[in-house]
């Protein structure tokens, strides 16, 4: 499977940020990390959930696509009875008047700390 090889996290990390098979664009979850680091940007899950956004934005646009083309996201929270209103909140503004197919679930993340992961499907053009 085709890995693009400018959207790839840190070598370490056994997994591709985006595989692009024809032209869908399977994009791994997303945390809400400060660009370029894995810094947890401060302001809960409102912020993370921006931030993961945001992160998703620039993976879609360095391949051509945009957040208009997502047909699917998967968002994980770490407390789904808590955070879900919060989430949901920044997630339509963020997606506006697009409404993607979603599955929200409950888990622990990898790292203390993070309280919200998205991942997502989308169309390249």
């Amino acid at each position: 499977m085709p890995m693009l090889e400018s959207i790839k996290p840190h070598p370490s990390i056994p997994l591709a940020g985006a595989v692009r098979v024809g032209n869908m664009l399977y994009v791994s979850g997303q945390v809400g990390y400060l660009p370029g680091t894995s810094e947890i940007v401060p302001g809960g899950v409102a912020a993370q959930t921006r931030q993961a956004l945001e992160n998703i934005r620039a993976i879609l646009e360095e391949a051509g696509s945009s957040l208009n083309h997502v047909v699917k996201t998967t968002v994980i929270l770490t407390d789904v009875q808590r955070d879900f209103a919060v989430m949901n909140q920044v997630y339509a503004e963020v997606f506006g008047d697009h409404r993607p197919a979603r599955t929200t679930l409950g888990a622990a993340l990898a790292r203390p700390g993070l309280e919200v992961e998205i991942e997502c499907i989308a169309v390249i053009p």
